[in-house]
């Protein structure tokens, strides 16, 4: 799906090659208005939140807020509340934490958006307005050498979380995203996606089959997406053998996505040659989990889990694919979700 995370100072790690963002919107448009740049990153190794200012590329700040998780996953910024949500794995439930833009640095942090913890092992959240998704990879029927796995639909209130109801799939999960009210889903162990149409019209507890899934040629196994509807760009990862953590990983860019998934058929493979991969020993994608996009600046950002213990990288000039050297190179343990907002 999305996203960003962090430890140490940024900056001087930054390379002379990595652009600057930039932004538009109704608000920075107008005279003396200006336009932030975000990035937030969970991670696995203590649950704690990281954003970073990247408006000025020459002058990237960071903030961490401690949280009282020791793993999470999915990560999300709302901002009608100023707030950060991350799936907590240690929790086993949603949280979030409002007015972060206020807060300083190192400050700990208490959530006050709750709601119950129901999930076993959760992994990415998608958000479609006031419905919260969140992925759980958990064998879901007791029986390990069935794939399967369960998306927990949750409906915010105010500050706080409500479960409408879940979907069991058929296969293990990992990434989700939502293009309007379709969710696509990483079909994990595979190379394989699927997407759920109209996907929030199933309310009630049920099992559910995908609408369509098909083979991503090129990618050994995929884990995290996310979507641009804007530019039309899908952005896949992929961990390849997930015991090698530092060198055999990558990620694939589908430009014109809308039109290359719709002519796919169900169950074929979408060609590599319509795809534009990243790859190689310069890159240090090892086990990328995560993927957050800026569209404007065609920039994606990577959680990578594995490399040197875990990373957040940054890849610009992306256009031709290659074994690209990341733009940006910053350590974090066990990275684990990346979200990209701009205000």
């Amino acid at each position: 799906m999305k996203r960003f995370k962090s430890q140490s100072i940024l900056a001087s790690i930054i390379l002379t090659s990595l652009v600057t963002f930039s932004c538009s919107d109704d608000d920075s448009n107008k005279p003396g208005a200006m336009s932030t740049t975000t990035v937030y990153a969970s991670n696995n190794a203590n649950g704690n939140i990281t954003s970073y200012d990247v408006t000025d590329a020459s002058n990237i700040t960071t903030k961490t807020l401690l949280t009282s998780s020791t793993m999470a996953d999915g990560i999300y910024y709302d901002s009608s509340s100023d707030a950060v949500i991350q799936a907590s794995r240690s929790g086993l439930g949603l949280e979030g934490f409002s007015n972060i833009s206020s807060l300083m640095s190192g400050a700990s942090v208490t959530a006050d958006i709750s709601g119950t913890n129901d999930m076993s092992s959760p992994r990415e959240l998608a958000v479609n307005g006031n419905m919260y998704v969140v992925a759980d990879n958990a064998d879901a029927d007791g029986n390990d050498t069935t794939p399967d796995g369960k998306l927990f639909i949750y409906t915010k209130s105010g500050n706080t979380f409500t479960l409408r109801n879940t979907i069991t799939t058929n296969f293990k999960l990992w990434g989700i995203t939502f293009d309007g009210n379709d969710l696509y889903a990483i079909v994990d162990t595979t190379n394989e996606l699927a997407v759920y149409n109209n996907f929030l019209s199933n309310t009630t507890d049920a099992t559910l089959s995908a609408s369509k899934q098909i083979k991503i040629e090129g990618i050994v196994r995929t884990h995290g997406l996310t979507y641009d509807a804007g530019s039309d760009v899908m952005i896949l990862t992929d961990i390849a053998d997930a015991a090698n953590k530092e060198d055999d990983g990558g990620f694939h860019i589908i430009e014109n996505f809308t039109s290359k998934f719709a002519s796919t058929a169900n169950n074929g493979t979408l060609a590599l040659s319509n795809q534009v991969r990243v790859a190689g020993s310069s890159t240090r994608l090892g086990n990328p989990v995560d993927v957050a996009y800026d569209a404007d600046t065609k920039m994606v950002f990577i959680a990578e889990a594995g490399n040197a213990g875990g990373r957040i990288l940054a890849f610009n000039n992306i256009g031709s694919g290659g074994n690209l050297a990341p733009a940006v190179n910053n350590d974090l343990a066990s990275a684990s979700s990346v979200f990209i907002t701009k205000n």
